[in-house]
């Protein structure tokens, strides 16, 4: 099993598929690691030698942000929103969709289960 940036990548499937396990790395991204480290996309990660691996590792530690420090900056950046008070933080701050959705109705999943209110019925 490979492991690339602190991810167990699956041997067993292609390698832009493979990568896309890592958080950060989407198809886009890994379809232009492949194309730019000259690596066919329908090979399997099993079937890559040790340099290739280390090629992917030393292209993906050169270039991108991803797993741990895209996740730390990923909460930097919505706590300083938060901090300055942003319309976006205080979305974040009560846990309410941020992006523009509607609220009266829907949003249950970043509100949470409906709460009842006592006397409504009649």
């Amino acid at each position: 099993m490979a492991r690339i940036a602190g991810v167990n990548i699956p041997t067993g499937k292609r390698v832009p598929i493979a990568l896309t396990y890592i958080h950060g790395i989407g198809p886009t991204i890994a379809n232009k690691i492949v194309e730019s480290l000259n690596i066919a996309p329908s090979r399997r990660i099993n079937e890559l030698s040790d340099d290739e691996v280390l090629a992917i590792r030393e292209f993906i530690d050169a270039n991108l942000t991803v797993e741990g420090d895209l996740r730390r900056e990923v909460q930097m950046n919505i706590k300083r929103m938060m901090d300055i008070g942003s319309y976006r933080g205080l979305r974040h701050r009560r846990n309410l969709p941020v992006r523009g959705q509607r609220t009266h109705t829907n949003a249950r999943t970043r509100k949470g289960p409906a709460k009842a209110i006592a006397g409504k019925k009649k």
